[in-house]
């Protein structure tokens, strides 16, 4: 990393619970191809005040994470149709005082579906019903899924979004079981309440034939754990954080890193 200069390119992260992902991924890749930027993550105390220093700072750009990926529409100047299709943001590009939102974890999930070959024959539930689930519903709608149903106990919130992608939605599991199983809630996060918490009952994740869990941090949640332990095919979060990290890297600088420096960046990111 050059040492830092007035000429410097900045880049931010936004979370409640920040971890050091986005950040090692990105000056990890900056370092490699010999980039005068910088990146550093942030827990905002007041959302408005940060995306005002985004535009007044001259903030190139700025990843959103839970639970700011609604909070910040409002707060720019264009959706992206990858946000505005979705009313979620999970990142922002800054030109010249004009923020853009985009998601990229919809980018992310489809990709994933795709790689590891998940039938969309394959019935689904997906617990959340927050800004990445909204990826995610979405994600497997475009990907030919229609057997899927929302678990959130926020009738009003799981509700519409079941209705809007016409899948079902449920208070509550009630025993209930699908060949692939989304937890897109903070359950299992590190940092939180809940972090020891397994987002599904070991029954579920017996009867499930893939298991997927967007939580990032840590890369093996409860849930992962208790899905290897049960033989299961798992897609886990930290897959999803660099593949949406990579798309707002070249969002934010117009390049493209090769595959090994990646693999490189991807590295050096679970090494801490």
């Amino acid at each position: 990393m050059p040492i830092l200069n007035k000429d410097m390119t900045l880049c931010i992260s936004l979370s409640a619970r920040p971890s050091n992902n986005g950040t090692r991924f990105h000056n990890h890749l900056y370092e490699q191809l010999d980039l005068n930027w910088i990146y550093k993550a942030f827990a905002p105390t007041n959302l408005e005040q940060a995306i005002a220093g985004v535009r007044g700072l001259g903030i190139r750009g700025c990843a959103v994470s839970m639970p700011y990926k609604e909070d910040v529409i409002a707060l720019v100047d264009e959706m992206d149709p990858s946000a505005k299709a979705i009313d979620s943001v999970n990142t922002i590009v800054n030109t010249d005082g004009h923020l853009k939102a985009y998601n990229t974890d919809y980018t992310a999930i489809e990709q994933l579906l795709a790689s590891n070959k998940v039938p969309a024959s394959y019935s689904v539930l997906v617990q959340g019903a927050g800004g990445m689930a909204k990826a995610t519903v979405a994600a497997l709608r475009d990907a030919g899924f229609t057997d899927v149903t929302v678990l959130a106990r926020n009738e009003a919130t799981g509700r519409p979004l079941a209705d809007q992608y016409g899948f079902q939605w449920r208070a509550g599991l009630d025993g209930g079981t699908a060949d692939l199983i989304v937890n897109v809630t903070p359950l299992g996060m590190a940092g939180g309440p809940d972090a020891d918490t397994l987002a599904f009952p070991q029954e579920t994740i017996d009867a499930a034939r893939v298991v997927f869990d967007v939580v990032a941090l840590p890369a093996e949640t409860p849930l992962v754990k208790a899905a290897r332990a049960a033989g299961k095919p798992v897609i886990t979060g930290a897959e999803v954080a660099t593949i949406q990290a990579l798309e707002q890297f070249v969002l934010y600088t117009g390049v493209r890193p090769t595959d090994e420096q990646v693999r490189a960046a991807e590295d050096f990111m679970r090494a801490q």
